[in-house]
């Protein structure tokens, strides 16, 4: 990547960074002043931190993980053996998965809720979840079974299993869905799933790899879910009841550099090691680039490092406190109901920008670009408007304290049955879209804000000598919003783009 195209994609992230940036001004300025001095200096460390880190991590993505995720599939092809493909597709899936920024941010959250999730042990079983979902979607394609039927059975089969998962663990376990698959995951397991769509579908007779390679990160987003559900059973069985819940306050973070910045720099190399350590091998075994370029990938991991490592330092010292003070501040006993209401268009508006800054939705909109005629900007804004709408369906949820199946099941019906009526292609892209709709930033802005109105809603509840209801379960559910409207927004395009190419 040039020096010029670099600064291009600094540009472009701080452009798309700006609405997400001014709603924050207006609220933190105007609507709410902060009395501490300070936490306007961690807001602006903050910011310039996750646009710096993210532009950085961007930068060495093209230049690293993305040729890994190519070369590797690229490389399947030399596999004679199905069964072999398929467990590298489990193995990458997971490693991918382990670099994930946004679940990341997601595992801290939760432990700051409940301190007996363990972080790296949550990071685990969600990474386990996705690379055994990956090696299912690989099985699918090499037995070129209709994914119609296969996201039917998987969804069936979720929401049959919720009824033995604790309450406060479903909407945690489709947060954890949105949050696996982001940016890293979404590239790597494209390009991954491109070179094994190629292999199996040799190896099986078809060809259909176009089709194919949509839905392999729509099916590896079911696979969190049911880990999730799985770690929620074990940990009640295992603590004889649901652990105890503490107060929501990332306010209350480290503030010292060095502590914050050394727990942010162990999560990323936990994070990059295992992608690196596993690559390795494959090249002097399988790939067997020239030296030049493997030198190359392996410089690429340094912005991949330091932009990763930023992004975190910034989320846990200046940012994870923005997003519960917006919400608190809406949500104060104090405000008119009308006050109150605003909260929906603030949530719509943090939506759509943070929708458009997301790098994983920008590389989807750019895949299916090149693959038929819809403008990247079409597939962007089209996944903006749906994610806006999860907002405001996200705050009406805990502002009431309405079970989250009550909105997620309608939704996924809906999705389930037009699938009948969408082209096969989009249907995978739907899917698709929902995983990668929640990425780092939904995971570092909306679950803190979401959070800090369930906490801000379960105050005025105690206060008013009203039983509080789980901050877990109430304050959760952001992340599965996001996962579920894109599959109907996406779908009502492939539906009016089908018309319109017929008529």
């Amino acid at each position: 990547m040039s020096f010029k195209e670099i600064l291009q994609t600094f540009k472009a992230t701080f452009i798309t960074s700006l609405p997400l940036a001014a709603v924050i001004i207006i609220v933190t300025v105007f609507i709410a002043p902060m009395h501490d001095p300070f936490d306007y200096v961690r807001l602006t460390v903050g910011y310039v931190g996750v646009v710096i880190g993210q532009s950085l991590f961007l930068v060495g993505l093209e230049a690293s993980v993305l040729p890994i995720g190519k070369e590797i599939g690229k490389s399947l092809e030399k596999i004679k053996k199905v069964s072999i493909i398929i467990l590298f597709g489990v193995m990458f899936g997971f490693f991918a998965t382990i670099a994930e920024p946004a679940m990341w941010v997601l595992a801290r959250q939760t432990n700051m809720i409940v301190h007996a999730v363990y972080v790296p042990i949550f990071v685990l079983i969600m990474s386990t979840g996705v690379g055994i979902a990956v090696g299912f979607a690989l099985y699918r394609i090499m037995k070129d079974t209709d994914i119609r039927k296969v996201f039917f059975v998987l969804y069936i089969v979720t929401f049959l299993a919720i009824a033995l998962v604790p309450e406060q663990f479903v909407a945690l376990a489709f947060d954890g869905s949105g949050a696996t698959t982001g940016d890293i995951s979404v590239p790597f397991v494209l390009a991954l799933g491109m070179g094994a769509c190629t292999a199996l579908s040799k190896k099986g007779g078809h060809d259909d790899s176009q089709e194919d390679n949509f839905g392999i990160i729509g099916i590896a987003s079911v696979g969190p879910i049911l880990a999730i559900f799985l770690y929620g059973i074990v940990l009640r069985f295992t603590h004889g009841g649901m652990p105890p819940e503490s107060v929501y306050n990332p306010a209350a973070l480290p503030t010292d550099v060095g502590v914050v910045l050394r727990a942010s720099f162990m999560d990323t190399l936990i994070a990059l090691l295992p992608l690196i350590v596993a690559f390795i091998p494959f090249q002097f075994l399988l790939i067997k680039m020239q030296k030049k370029p493997f030198i190359r990938i392996m410089l690429g991991m340094i912005p991949v490092f330091a932009g990763l490592l930023i992004f975190l330092f910034s989320i846990d010292f200046g940012f994870a406190f923005a997003g519960q003070y917006i919400g608190e501040t809406f949500m104060h006993p104090t405000r008119p109901l009308w006050f109150r209401l605003l909260l929906l268009l603030v949530g719509f508006v943090l939506g759509m920008a943070i929708t458009l800054t997301e790098p994983a939705v920008t590389i989807l909109g750019e895949q299916l670009e090149e693959m038929i005629s819809i403008k990247s900007i079409t597939t962007r804004l089209t996944l903006a408007i749906g994610i806006g709408f999860s907002a405001i369906l996200a705050i009406v949820k805990i502002m009431y304290e309405i079970n989250i199946l009550w909105f997620i099941v309608p939704l996924y019906i809906g999705a389930i049955v037009m699938m009948k009526f969408t082209p096969k292609l989009f249907v995978g892209l739907a899917f698709d879209s929902g995983g990668v709709s929640g990425g780092a930033l939904s995971s570092a802005v909306l679950t803190p804000l979401t959070l800090g109105i369930a906490q801000a809603v379960a105050t005025a509840a105690i206060a008013s000598g009203q039983e509080a209801q789980s901050i877990l379960t109430n304050g959760f559910g952001i992340l599965a919003f996001i996962s579920v409207t894109p599959l109907i927004a996406i779908q009502v395009l492939g539906i009016i783009y089908a018309k319109k190419r017929l008529g």
